[in-house]
């Protein structure tokens, strides 16, 4: 008898993207969907597949997940965002896992990522992996506003060969409206580790980061899409030092006394 599972689903206002999201996963013993308030059609889509619902405050993508994993009923979990979908492939890996059994309290799993409506197989994207399937009280994701990694204490972490898909931006707007909130948060992660701002934060670190990823990580075989995921990835790392500066100079003002 095979060990049970719970597919476990944060989201907030994702019509479009969880009734694929919740087909790709019916297949786990448990689905916990844990909704931030939705204020669209995402929970009447939701409420027609057999899955558990929770909703909770949203503050980051790590405390939100770090508040759902103990409220899982099985042992092993497999998280997945809304705008990922779990491949045949993947899905038949994990239930031989669980059939089978294994001295790893952890799997890495690599996504391909979709720009656009298209498959991105350059830019450093391809190497885009992350724990997702893992024993419940063995995982917790790292304290940090964006881009947190989970940590898995008590054992060894596998990969996986089977790979998620990942939809990430369909249009400018939606990518937009995440940019803005993602530099915010990285600005303040930024400002734990990071001195004062200096030129070359605004100037060679975008430079380099779009040389690493469209020359050294051939985003250029991407074509126009490579392209606009290299410009858009350095104008990020542009826009969170400039943000940090921001930061730095409220503190600075704050501080200064009145003449």
């Amino acid at each position: 008898m095979r060990e049970k599972i719970t597919a476990l689903i944060p989201c907030r206002n994702e019509e479009d993207n969880i009734a694929g999201c919740l087909e790709s996963v019916l297949w786990a013993d448990e689905v916990l969907l844990v909704d931030s308030f939705s204020t669209d059609k995402t929970l009447d889509i939701a409420q027609r597949y057999p899955v558990r619902i929770v909703q909770h405050e949203y503050i980051n993508s790590a405390a939100q997940k770090n508040w759902a994993i103990p409220r899982v009923k099985h042992e092993w979990v497999l998280i997945v965002d809304a705008d990922e979908r779990v491949t045949p492939r993947l899905k038949e890996e994990i239930i031989q896992i669980l059939e089978n059994g294994t001295s790893y309290y952890g799997f890495r799993i690599f996504r391909l990522n979709h720009f656009m409506g298209k498959p991105v197989y350059h830019c450093g994207w391809d190497k885009d992996d992350v724990i997702r399937f893992f024993r419940r009280d063995y995982g917790r994701y790292e304290e940090r506003q964006v881009h947190a990694d989970m940590i898995i204490s008590g054992g060894p972490v596998g990969v996986l060969k089977g790979k998620l898909l990942h939809y990430t931006f369909r249009s400018f707007d939606q990518y937009m409206k995440k940019f803005d909130r993602y530099t915010c948060w990285a600005a303040k992660d930024r400002d734990k580790v990071t001195g004062k701002v200096e030129w070359y934060h605004l100037t060679l670190r975008p430079l380099f980061r779009f040389i690493k990823q469209y020359i050294l990580k051939r985003g250029f075989l991407d074509g126009k899409h490579g392209l606009i995921i290299c410009i858009l990835a350095s104008f990020s790392v542009f826009l969170k030092y400039a943000k940090l500066w921001e930061i730095q100079l409220e503190r600075k003002e704050e501080k200064t006394p009145p003449s």
